[in-house]
């Protein structure tokens, strides 16, 4: 059965997530409100902002560098691109 939430990212009533998709409160958070079509468009923005900063996921300063930008991408005002970023 297909659970729906009003995404507060793309801002209607779409699928949700299965499960929350990151520990904490900010993963419940998201489950809660994020829909599966919003999630992937932030998997997208985080592997290009991965390669672009060529952040090492063992680094605790770039995990929480990514966290942050999650929360602005779906919570705030949203995550920039870098500043030399062209999209192909």
């Amino acid at each position: 059965m297909t659970r729906l939430i009003h995404c507060v990212k793309l801002k209607k009533e779409l699928e949700g997530l299965d499960r929350p998709p990151y520990p904490g409160e900010l993963g419940q958070k998201i489950y809660e409100h994020i829909s599966k079509d919003a999630w992937n468009m932030w998997i997208q923005h985080q592997t290009m902002l991965i390669n672009e900063y060529r952040l090492s996921m063992i680094d605790p300063n770039a995990r929480e560098f990514l966290k942050k930008e999650m929360e602005k991408y779906f919570f705030g005002d949203g995550s920039e691109t870098p500043p030399d970023y062209t999209p192909e």
